[in-house]
């Protein structure tokens, strides 16, 4: 049976790439790390590949705001080539920096201008620590068997998530495109320091309208095993793969 195909989509600012790629590769698929200029200058096709990963870092340098340099290249030079990925039913994935291009580029939520953004941590610094995050039962078929309080490390400090109005977030909460909100570890949702960052409703992740397309602010990868938790060796695991290392296996099972 042919592997699943993971194209990573690497800029200047670009880090956690290779923690991506070890996540899928885990789960079965064939991964390439690709620089965008081998896209745009046609030494790659995206239509190749099943899955595209923005991953996370500080593309370009987070000059302007994060992740709006990239966004704006990608709405100039691929967009084309983004909106047949997605009517072609694919997925994209973008974590923290991703996420932060996704929703500047206006791919997330709705696929046209943009509706959304992530701004400044209301603590008004770099939040670089481990959250709880309640998995909600949205659209995107991902999140399934999930716990329904998993936990991820968060490292930004523009993560913010913000409508662009009332009307943009009561239809992001009914079409079911929240994936994930920050809470406490009993699920209740509360303020800092349990949401990082200030988000409304304590949003950390949404989806597209058919739940293919995902972005987030927590990042998964960075929480593949059990052993990646800061407190494992106060606990006895039977099972050495964390939670959200289903997620990268529900990606690839879609396709297989």
């Amino acid at each position: 049976m042919a592997k699943v195909k993971v194209i990573i989509l690497r800029v200047a600012g670009t880090n956690c790439d290779y923690e991506a790629e070890w996540a899928f590769n885990l789960s079965g698929a064939y991964t390439e790390r690709v620089h965008i200029n081998q896209i745009i200058r046609k030494e790659k096709k995206l239509s190749d590949y099943q899955i595209l990963v923005i991953p996370g870092g500080f593309s370009y340098g987070d000059d302007i705001a994060a992740g709006k340099v990239l966004a704006n290249q990608i709405k100039i030079k691929l967009w084309e080539d983004i909106r047949k990925f997605i009517e072609e039913k694919k997925v994209i994935l973008g974590i923290c920096n991703g996420f932060q291009v996704l929703v500047k580029s206006g791919i997330l939520p709705f696929g046209k201008d943009q509706q959304c953004t992530l701004e400044w941590n209301n603590s008004g610094h770099f939040e670089d620590r481990w959250v709880y995050l309640k998995v909600e039962k949205s659209i995107s078929p991902f999140f399934i068997d999930l716990p329904d309080i998993i936990r991820m490390p968060v490292a930004h400090a523009e993560g913010k998530f913000l409508t662009k109005d009332k009307k943009t977030l009561e239809e992001i909460e009914r079409n079911r495109q929240v994936i994930l909100r920050y809470c406490d570890e009993k699920g209740k949702l509360r303020n800092y320091p349990y949401n990082p960052n200030g988000s409304i409703r304590n949003i950390a992740g949404i989806c597209n309208e058919n739940g293919l397309v995902i972005g987030m602010m927590p990042h998964p990868e960075r929480a593949i095993l059990k052993y990646h938790y800061p407190d494992f060796l106060r606990k006895k695991e039977e099972n050495i793969f964390a939670p959200s290392f289903k997620i990268f296996k529900n990606m690839v099972k879609y396709f297989l």
